[in-house]
Order: structure tokens, then sequence, then C-alpha cells
């Protein structure tokens, strides 16, 4: 299974007929914050695919478009606060990151703190249920300590951190921490967890998901 996931800046040939050509194989998108709407919208369109996504910190409430105004990119699926099961893959969001200046989509040290726990009893009944508290958590920030920065609008969450370590997912993917250098660390494996920072885009085969999604919790056998 291969996903396409994508943040922060528009890619000229993303945002072209090329991306159909270059993408048909993908079996999902990630969206993790800081695009237009529009721009995920022609992505959606063009390779017909399931999308999800969150918003990032500089996403508007409301984006005006000559095609009119939107809150959301139509044909998404918004992830944030939510968990969502797809194609036996389970999958949570938390959007926006740690607050640093007046605006929408940043919240406290403790709003991201509630996020989290309030995804906590799906985790749990996923466990119950499949073996496994979740798959894939996608977020517009980075976990504390990881792939995050030292100014204050750039610095990782301590309660992503403490979800990977305590639920293990299998992969997370953000953005909001731009790029600029070839040898900045972009994939990062913690734990059992791959943190993975998709500024612009990135494709990624996810390896690891098949033998985790294809389980099923096995029968309880009866003793005397």
């Amino acid at each position: 299974m291969i996903v396409l996931s994508l943040s922060d800046i528009a890619v000229r040939f993303v945002y072209s007929p090329a991306v159909r050509q270059r993408f048909p194989h993908v079996d999902f998108v990630l969206g993790c914050g800081d695009l237009p709407y529009s721009y995920q919208e022609y992505v959606i369109s063009m390779l017909d695919k399931p999308f999800f996504f969150v918003r990032g910190n500089h996403d508007k409430l409301v984006e005006y478009t000559v095609a009119g105004p939107r809150s959301y990119p139509n044909g998404a699926v918004d992830l944030h606060g939510k968990v969502i099961i797809h194609e036996h893959i389970i999958l949570a969001g938390i959007e926006g990151c740690l607050r640093y200046r007046e605006g929408p989509f940043q919240y406290t040290s403790r709003e991201m703190w509630t996020h989290v726990f309030r995804l906590v009893p799906s985790f749990l009944a996923n466990r119950a249920l499949f073996g496994r508290f979740v798959d894939i958590v996608v977020t517009h920030a980075p976990p504390k300590g990881i792939h995050d920065q030292k100014d204050i609008p750039h610095q990782g969450v301590p309660a992503f951190r403490w979800l990977i370590d305590v639920f293990k997912p299998a992969y997370l993917f953000h953005g909001h921490v731009h790029v600029y250098r070839p040898d900045t660390v972009t994939l990062t494996q913690v734990g059992n967890t791959q943190v993975i920072n998709t500024f612009g885009f990135r494709e990624t085969r996810l390896d690891r998901l098949h033998a985790r999604a294809m389980s099923r919790r096995k029968p309880i056998e009866m003793q005397e």
C-alpha cells in the first residue's frame, strides 16, 4: 500500500496534470496542513483517491476563490479529533500547532493534551477489537523532540510524543517544519513509530502496515 502525503507548500507539478501520471498508483492521500483548500481539491479531482486531512496554523477559517468560499477541501475527510477505519487501516488526526500568537488552529499545550485524550477511548476499543490502537496518526505539528525546532512557532507537541510512546502507531505524518537543507532529518524511527516530515510532498510505501492491518483479535479459548 502506498500513500501520498502533502503539506505546507504548493508544489508546481502536483498542481498540474502531471500529478495524474506521477501518482496513479497511490492508494490514498494525506494532507498535513498549511495548504490551500483549492490545491487539495485539485489533487482529489485528479487522482480520485480517498483524501484525509488536518488543518495547519496558516490555514484559513474560510478561503475565498473564484469558485466560491470554502472552509475545507471538498471531497476530503477532516481527521481532526477523529479515529477512522479505512480499508482495515486505523487513522487518527489532530490539527494545528502550539499557540504562539492569535489565530485559528493554534492551541495551548493543555488543549493539545485534551485533543489527544479524547482519542484514547477509540484507541482502547480498537485494541480490544483489532489488537492494536492506531496505525497512522496525521498531525500538522511534529512531536516534541522529533523534527521540531527551538523557535517558539516550531516547537514540537509533548502530547504527540506521549501518544506515539504509549499507543505505538506504525506511522506519524506531520508538516509545519519547512525543509530548506538537503541534510535535514525528515524520517525518524521512534520505538515502533516512523515519524515522517512530509514537507511539500512525500510518497511512502506502508510496508509495515500489512501484517497489522490484516490482523484480527484471536478468539478467546474457553478453559475448563
